[in-house]
């Protein structure tokens, strides 16, 4: 066991003196236990804390944020005290990412929607799902994280392979193994205006012994990426051309602070990409709240796109749903919302009732009973953004 402990340390560099920057719910923050972690330079907005801490500490956080607050990744990383600041204060500074109105969310493209919605299938999500958790696991870190996101790129060529306006690449980052990937369909009219369906390619099990453990997330978050490749499955089928640029993602070292989606959205940030609304699928199959179905995250996101997506719900996927909160930046949505872009995610459950296998070996779909129903909610939900969006 301590080889494999010196081995994980070795492999995340954390035996340096450096210190990096997070921010993490301020429950966390004026709890007892964070003497246990050395924290320097609290600063604190609202539910949110940013604060100094030793790499050394990371994996131990990590471990603490999830046993005890029950939180997927439990903290946002940043490079710099800079980056930090910018990200804590982002709803004072950018009320618009928060509540503005980035579109006319007018929703009239029923013709197309209800037809294409009628298409998604279960079973193929399923299958998705099943295929994910079979990589022993899909760690950032690991030649199965590399082979698992290769897989994905694969498998959304293939079925994009008869469209010309399709493209798919693997994103690489140069602080780790595993890329991102990305699937570009070019709108027709508009394409300087992009649509992004994302959700984190990456698992985790436990916080020692990162490359090797078992892994399998089902739920987290392989059934987000199914969900997303079903969407993908049902365009391609369909033959639907959207004016509006619609760019698939799934991203890479989520579950340690969101890096890889921060990393995509800084440099749209810096290309000064035109990014109209983010949609985000982090867990969608494991139905934790009995009276709502759909549930949506109301900070880091953007007020009038929620309104939006309810309405979609309403129309297409006509199930109960209401509202949860993070309180801290809890998937990759945030990325796009500190980075000034309108950002959503629907979930599975309210936080209260997240799903508790997750980061465990026991996270399979088993614990949905077997099937992926509840994801095929989310299917039909995505297929209805991206249309009435990318019209």
């Amino acid at each position: 066991m301590k080889l494999i402990v010196l081995t994980l340390l070795l492999s995340l560099n954390l035996f340096s003196a450096e210190y990096v920057y997070v921010t993490v719910g301020t429950d966390f923050v004026e709890s007892p236990e964070k003497s246990h972690f050395g924290l320097e330079g609290i600063q604190t907005n609202n539910e949110v804390s940013l604060v100094k801490i030793k790499k050394s500490e990371l994996v131990k956080l990590s471990a603490h944020m999830h046993e005890t607050y029950k939180r997927c990744g439990g903290y946002v990383f940043h490079e710099t005290e800079a980056s930090a600041l910018e990200s804590l204060y982002a709803d004072n500074e950018r009320g618009l990412a928060l509540n503005g109105l980035f579109m006319d969310y007018k929703i009239d493209m029923q013709a197309s929607v209800t037809e294409m919605v009628k298409t998604v299938k279960e079973e193929r999500i399923r299958e998705t799902i099943k295929k994910l958790s079979s990589f022993r696991n899909r760690f950032y870190k690991s030649k199965h994280g590399v082979k698992s996101s290769l897989w994905i790129k694969e498998k959304w060529e293939t079925m994009s392979s008869h469209r010309t306006d399709v493209t798919v690449e693997a994103f690489e980052h140069k602080a780790w193994p595993q890329p991102s990937i990305v699937m570009t369909v070019e709108g027709s009219e508009l394409a300087d205006e992009i649509v992004v369906i994302g959700g984190h390619a990456d698992s985790i099990s436990g916080w020692f012994g990162g490359n090797n453990i078992h892994a399998p997330g089902a739920d987290d978050n392989a059934s987000g990426i199914a969900t997303i490749t079903e969407i993908i499955k049902v365009m391609m089928d369909s033959e639907y051309t959207p004016k509006r640029t619609i760019k698939f993602m799934a991203y890479a070292a989520e579950e340690v602070g969101l890096r890889g989606s921060k990393e995509i959205a800084n440099l749209s940030k810096k290309k000064s990409a035109n990014v109209v609304g983010v949609m985000q699928l982090d867990m969608t199959n494991h139905k934790g709240t009995s009276l709502k179905d759909i549930v949506m995250m109301d900070d880091f996101t953007n007020k009038s796109q929620n309104e939006f997506i309810g309405q979609l719900i309403d129309e297409y996927v006509k199930v109960p749903w209401g509202y949860s909160k993070c309180g801290y930046g809890c998937s990759d949505h945030a990325s796009w919302h500190n980075a000034g872009y309108p950002a959503s995610i629907p979930f599975e459950s309210t936080m209260e009732d997240i799903n508790k296998k997750i980061h465990t070996k026991s996270d399979t779909i088993e614990q949905s009973g077997g099937h992926a129903e509840h994801a095929e909610k989310f299917a039909r939900l995505g297929v209805a953004f991206l249309v009435e969006l990318g019209k």
